[in-house]
């Protein structure tokens, strides 16, 4: 208790609190525009116009529209309760704060405050007004025996009469559950049961009700039956992570689906906070899908009357020369910010993409094996590439319903190409790889065959050689018996040829191996791995851990924003014929393959180090750098995660150390422990019998299962996602669809291929309408927006936490970041590493943690934000 000369009767406690009024986008114009012209015309003319329309100026906090309340963390009444102070209303507008953001209003605050009160631990705050606002931050000045309180709080403030329980904020103290204050564990305990709701009901806007679903709305079966999907998740066969709860009333002709809406609720504050109106990159993206997209395809169907690309350089006139669009079109795409940039447009009224990366040196290095090759250790889908074990490559397949499908790769088939290596002597000496995209997709063919898109199961075998590149010595692909699934496939081997005919075969099996690639990398490595194993993480954390909680402090960066741009996803971009299904080879069928795939997914072996290990491509070795040695020396995306991913477990091992002084700590933390058995049995609770999951013991499991999360969220995330332009961009490098199958000799299609080989791939891959929407989604999918937070960054600042220790190690982190990213810089420069620039001369620089704005092919978020 304060000595009784430090307060006088009536004396006051000055504080300011930070705000944003909603004048900084009105998201509920934009995401109901229900329209195209309304998406368009109303929702980002809003953008310019809505100060107009704001009903709550600055001036009308003033008054009594905004009371606050402090609750004593020393001091309780006789409920055993911290002690609540009388209310304090904002007072004057504070413009002298230099660390103000953007739109930001700062206001004074007294609080009636004496020696009986003790120190400050939180605030209750109700807003009398019609409309909501930001709170960003309350900051106590000056409270004796204690000097200055800080509250970072970063959420939505709605009328008072929407909530159920009192909005309540605590200091920036971090405290295990047992350490928490005696007088503040009751408001602990209660914000917690607020979050997580009573499972029952459709969820309000106002809402920060955190809850599990599974992925049933994917589906519009009342629109018509052709909408119809599987519900995922919730069963064996096919199992899935779970999503945040709506409540939204079953579809008519289907009870276990949920119907769909073009508002998907959020837990408020998961929805964007950000300022400028062109970062709102995500609802640029919804409006992509509603309105610009289908506008390019009336003219490049109807107007243009030109459905296909003829010729290579017709696909590089999309770069340079551009679309010739009518001016009514043009109109209707100009006024949005960033499409302004992205399309380029010119005097001449012409549609034009960016050059992607991958052709701005070199337009036909994409073309050759190397490059093929390399894309597996240093593209957009750099981990799926495995050491070949065992020779044939074999199945693991249920032979009984698909018989027997192991490889029809020969020896004979690969040495005249090993530089006079056997393939035993490559299997030893880990100079044989496969990427092999035959299993996942087998079981689908003969329905995504019977569809307009015609595909193969392929593998791919590679030789290490011995300047460290990757040769291709084979393609295998595979087609179902017209028989019967259990007769086992038909395969055919295709072998690498430079002239002739034989050339142009080879260029189209290796097509063929990249649509797989692209779709199992937008729907498993990209969808699955990252977007939709992080959710239940999301809302674990805030059902169980309190904002005190030093784990919630610890991933809070980490869960910016993902369960916004997942809901954005389920209803444009992975939904029934949403962009996913329109434009990607699996079609109708894409998530319910990706539910196939989650069954083997295996969270431990998510971290770096272990997919590594797991997949052969490297071995543990104590004198190596980070203690594994890579069979692949110059693997650029594992050898620059390796170096993020031990930063990262450093930075984990110094805060999770300062705050569980012993084993014994973890297995007492009843939050912890909450949170890792509902993320086990709910979350992933369709794998929740896997012996794999770490049991939340010791230290050393909660620091590895945070290093994994984090690594998901930020690197590998990175990773897959931001060279998707650079790389993808271009569509004969990366093409999304296969619509003819392999030419056979002695047909007209045959012939033809001879004749005109650039007009015979352009007619097997993704068509010219697919291909606009594929650009114009991807590139909007690879830029960073202006406030994006990096890896080694904090949102708010040097008050995340009041404790010193971490704060000291944070800096540390951001630092080595830093240092990284100069050592990365430099093996760019090293041209004996021919993998990091490869023939395209485009260095690898996916890992680097920082970037500036917009479409860089580089910088590692703290989030899944897009």
């Amino acid at each position: 208790m304060f000595p009784s000369f430090l307060f006088g009767r009536g004396q006051k406690l000055k504080g300011t609190v930070v705000l944003m009024q909603k004048n900084v986008l009105d998201i509920n114009a934009l995401t109901a525009a229900q329209s195209p012209a309304g998406i368009i015309g109303g929702a980002f003319g809003a953008i310019s116009t809505i100060t107009d329309s704001v009903l709550d100026t600055a001036t009308s906090f003033l008054g009594r529209s905004v009371a606050l309340k402090l609750i004593s963390r020393t001091n309780a009444d006789a409920s055993g309760k911290g002690k609540v102070s009388n209310p304090a209303f904002l007072e004057g507008l504070v413009t002298s704060i230099p660390t103000l953001g953007d739109k930001q209003c700062a206001f004074s605050v007294y609080f009636e405050w004496d020696s009986n009160m003790g120190i400050p631990g939180a605030f209750y705050i109700d807003n009398f007004m019609q409309g909501e606002f930001f709170l960003v931050s309350l900051t106590l000045d000056d409270v004796p025996n204690h000097g200055t309180i800080n509250f970072v709080c970063n959420s939505w403030i709605y009328n008072y009469t929407k909530y159920k329980t009192r909005r309540i904020f605590f200091a920036n103290k971090t405290y295990l559950p047992s350490e928490t204050p005696a007088p503040l564990v009751y408001y602990r305990k209660e914000e917690l049961k607020t979050l997580r709701g009573d499972g029952t009901g459709e969820r309000k806007e106002w809402e920060r009700i955190y809850d599990y679903d599974v992925y049933n709305d994917l589906g519009a079966p009342d629109k018509k039956a052709t909408l119809a999907r599987p519900v995922l998740g919730g069963s064996s066969t096919l199992p899935y992570p779970r999503r945040g709860r709506t409540g939204r009333k079953p579809t008519r002709k289907d009870p276990k689906s949920e119907s769909r809406s073009d508002i998907v609720y959020l837990p408020r504050d998961e929805s964007f906070g950000h300022v400028k109106s062109s970062d709102f990159l995500v609802y640029i993206l919804k409006s992509a899908s509603q309105n610009i997209i289908p506008q390019l395809k009336s003219v490049v169907t109807l107007q243009l009357n030109n459905p296909e690309f003829n010729t290579f350089e017709d696909v590089r006139s999309l770069y340079d020369g551009g679309i010739k669009l009518p001016t009514d079109v043009l109109s209707k795409i100009s006024p949005i910010p960033l499409f302004k940039e992205i399309f380029r447009t010119d005097g001449e009224s012409a549609l034009k993409f960016p050059p992607p990366k991958v052709v701005q040196e070199d337009h036909s290095a994409w073309m050759t094996d190397e490059e093929f090759a390399r894309e597996m250790i240093a593209g957009v889908n750099p981990h799926i590439i495995k050491k070949l074990q065992n020779f044939p490559p074999k199945s693991t397949l249920d032979s009984k319903l698909y018989g027997d499908n192991t490889s029809t790769i020969t020896k004979e088939h690969l040495e005249p190409n090993m530089d006079g290596v056997t393939v035993e002597g490559a299997i030893q000496t880990n100079r044989l790889y496969i990427l092999d995209h035959h299993d996942p997709l087998f079981p689908y063919l003969r329905k995504i065959n019977a569809t307009a898109t015609k595909a193969y199961a392929t593998r791919t075998i590679l030789f290490l050689q011995d300047d460290g590149t990757l040769k291709p010595l084979a393609i295998e692909l595979s087609t179902p018996h017209p028989d019967g699934d259990s007769f086992g496939p038909v395969s055919k081997v295709y072998l690498p040829a430079s002239e002739g005919v034989e050339a142009s075969i080879w260029l189209l099996a290796k097509a063929f191996v990249i649509v797989n690639d692209s779709c199992y990398h937008q729907l498993v490595s990209h969808w699955l791995n990252t977007h939709a194993v992080v959710e239940p993480f999301i809302i674990a954390t805030n059902r169980h851990l309190s904002v005190v909680h030093p784990i919630h402090k610890l991933l809070l960066p980490h869960y910016r924003d993902t369960m916004n741009i997942n809901a954005l996803a389920r209803n444009v971009l992975v939904n029934a014929e949403g962009i996913i299904e329109s434009t990607f080879l699996w079609g109708n069928y894409a998530m319910e393959m990706s539910a196939v795939v989650y069954k083997d997914w295996v969270f431990t072996d998510q971290g770096l180090p272990n997919d590594l290990i797991k997949r052969g491509v490297a071995i543990e070795d104590p004198s190596a750098p980070y203690g594994l040695r890579l069979l692949i020396e110059d693997y650029p995306y594992a050898s620059d995660g390796l170096e993020i991913w031990a930063a990262i477990k450093s930075w984990v091992e110094e805060y999770v150390n300062f705050y569980y002084k012993s084993d014994g700590a973890i297995a007492q933390d009843v939050e912890l422990q909450a949170f890792w058995k509902e993320l086990v049995e709910v979350g992933h609770g369709d794998l929740k019998n896997a012996t794999w999951w770490f049991k939340m013991q010791t230290r050393k499991e909660l620091i590895e299962a945070c290093t994994i999360l984090i690594w998901i969220a930020s690197a590998l995330h990175a990773a897959v996602n931001f060279g998707q332009y650079p790389y993808g961009g271009y569509i004969l490098n990366r093409p999304t669809k296969s619509r003819r199958f392999m030419p056979e000799k002695g047909t007209h299609e045959y012939d033809e291929l001879a004749k005109n080989y650039e007009k015979v791939y352009l007619s097997t891959i993704t068509p010219k309408n697919d291909t606009l929407t594929d650009l114009t989604i991807i590139e909007i999918l690879s830029r960073h927006a202006s406030d994006e937070q990096y890896l080694g960054e904090r949102i708010e600042g040097d008050v995340w936490t009041s404790d010193s220790q971490p704060k000291e190690a944070f800096k540390r982190f951001g630092k080595k970041l830093a240092e990284i990213e100069q050592k990365l810089t430099q093996r760019n420069k090293d041209e004996k590493l021919r993998n990091r620039y490869g023939p395209v001369e485009m260095p690898y620089t996916l890992l680097y943690s920082s970037s500036e704005e917009g479409l860089t092919c580089r910088g590692i978020p703290n989030s899944i934000s897009i």
